[in-house]
């Protein structure tokens, strides 16, 4: 056998996609560098919001993107600690405290790696487009929303290196992409506050960081069914949102990069994901929206190792470097965020020209889905809000379509009626009405080749419209049911019309 048959039969070794050019792991680790950074303000923000140590936050958003960058189904999208999901479990920790908090985390997880593995990730296929538009455009005035009590009530130094900071992230780019542009102007905007002295909010305001790597261990909370029947509800709560947050981000992320995801994966990492932070203390996550642009937008990045070492640098950088990173300005994070959610809203969306040729459903539907994330600042209900609205507006012109005319014989001894269109709950409704049951002959045909029969309330319809001639003498035949149709009516006519 020959030397080049036995190359060719050895097994080739699997190589990453990071791997692939120097410049393609300079993206990923430098994108990896600037969420890293962005990862920690929030971090501690949403411990606060949970009522917890801003360590329980920190070490969930390293132990979640670690996990996530192996387990989940979305290359290069960023998971950790996030707001709705610390707006869910709060009430618990206050109520409770912190050991139930981790135990509904835990529980949280397992219900989300049970709800990936029974297929809710095929749910995502009812979101309209103008449900997730909206979702885009109200995570992006959120996202600006959440920089606006770091600009209240703060020196006036801030206002200026914000701006300094936002025409860097504009401008460098235009001289080199190899660099990130917010890295630049984080790292810029330290330099200057630190060697001028200026005194601005920093990082290290935001609360105290660890300064050890977390350790594994049981929630603090008594593992009986009384214990359980406290955390269930709100972990099965963290368990929608976070999956429904998650999966509507990898939607997100699959169209901006043109590539598919694996929604079931993703579902079922996001649970072991927070299985996993629940034992080593975290409070818990799912996908973030803001980093996430960061990482793929702004920084360029495609693969898992960005989402890995954002979690490795921000371990590394609360640990090893706590007193440089706490002196990082909140300026230069909030400029980052701010182009950020500039980047994110998507302008076309409300442009006159598109709202002009969009149908006032398809406006409204968006426009409901932004103002009730905006109220209630939480995704999860301002998406079910929308794709209800969907539902309803898509019913109500659908319920238009059907149709029924009816033709008398010249002889006047037989009407045929043709009915046309969809015939389910909404649509049949008026079904009933459209006959003239007085003034028709004996012989009724109701002919309903050009229409399709969909639910009970069809076929319900349809029985009444047989009673009501019956009452009268007349004989109805109905000709015409394609094969689904004649099978539920088969199924149920004649069960539904009450006597």
């Amino acid at each position: 056998m020959s030397a080049d048959t036995t190359a060719a039969r050895r097994p080739r070794l699997y190589r990453p996609s990071f791997f692939a050019s120097p410049k393609v792991f300079r993206t990923e680790v430098l994108a990896g560098l600037v969420v890293a950074l962005a990862l920690i303000p929030e971090a501690i923000s949403f411990s606060i919001i949970a009522g917890v140590d801003p360590s329980v936050g920190l070490f969930a958003s390293f132990t979640m993107a670690v996990v996530i960058s192996i387990v989940g189904g979305r290359k290069a999208m960023i998971s950790a600690a996030t707001g709705a999901m610390a707006l869910v479990i709060a009430p618990l920790n206050h109520e409770y405290g912190l050991g139930y908090l981790i135990g509904a985390v835990i529980l949280g997880g397992i219900f989300q790696i049970v709800l990936g593995a029974l297929g809710v990730a095929r749910l995502m296929r009812f979101v309209p487009r103008s449900v997730m538009v909206g979702f885009v455009n109200a995570l992006a005035i959120l996202i600006f929303l959440a920089q606006v009590p770091e600009l209240r009530n703060v020196p006036f130094a801030v206002y200026p290196l914000v701006v300094a900071g936002l025409a860097m992230m504009i401008l460098f780019p235009r001289i080199t992409k190899v660099v990130p542009a917010p890295l630049v102007s984080i790292v810029v905007l330290t330099v200057i506050t630190i060697a001028a002295a200026i005194a601005v909010p920093t990082v290290g305001d935001k609360g105290e960081l660890p300064s050890a790597l977390p350790v594994p261990g049981l929630p603090d909370m008594p593992l009986t069914g009384e214990g359980l029947a406290i955390i269930a509800p709100y972990a099965f709560a963290f368990a929608l949102v976070g999956l429904m947050e998650s999966l509507m981000t990898a939607k997100l992320v699959d169209d901006i990069t043109d590539t598919h995801s694996n929604k079931t994966r993703e579902s079922i990492g996001q649970g072991v994901a927070n299985v996993i932070t629940g034992f080593f203390g975290g409070m818990g996550g799912c996908a973030m929206i803001g980093q996430t642009m960061i990482n793929v937008k702004t920084a360029g990045a495609r693969t898992r190792l960005s989402t890995f070492l954002s979690g490795v640098f921000l371990m590394l950088m609360c640990i090893a470097f706590g007193p440089v990173v706490s002196q990082i300005p909140m300026a230069a994070l909030v400029a980052v965020m701010i182009l950020v959610a500039f980047a994110t809203f998507d302008w076309h969306s409300v442009a006159p020209a598109t709202l002009r040729r969009m149908p006032i459903s398809e406006t409204v539907v968006m426009t409901v889905t932004v103002v009730v994330v905006v109220v209630t600042h939480n995704l999860a209900i301002g998406v079910i809000v929308g794709v209800i609205t969907a539902m309803v507006a898509f019913a109500r012109r659908v319920a238009h379509l059907a149709n029924v005319s009816g033709v008398v014989d010249p002889e006047g001894k037989q009407v045929v009626y043709s009915v046309t269109g969809e015939l389910f709950f909404a649509s049949s409704n008026d079904l009933v009405y459209q006959f003239n049951y007085r003034e028709d002959p004996d012989d009724v045909v109701i002919d309903l080749s050009s229409a399709h029969i969909w639910d009970a309330s069809s076929v319900a319809a349809l029985d009444a419209v047989e009673t009501k001639y019956a009452a009268r003498g007349k004989k109805v035949t109905i000709i015409g049911l394609n094969k689904n149709s004649a099978a539920i009516r088969e199924k149920l006519g004649g069960q539904l019309v009450g006597h």
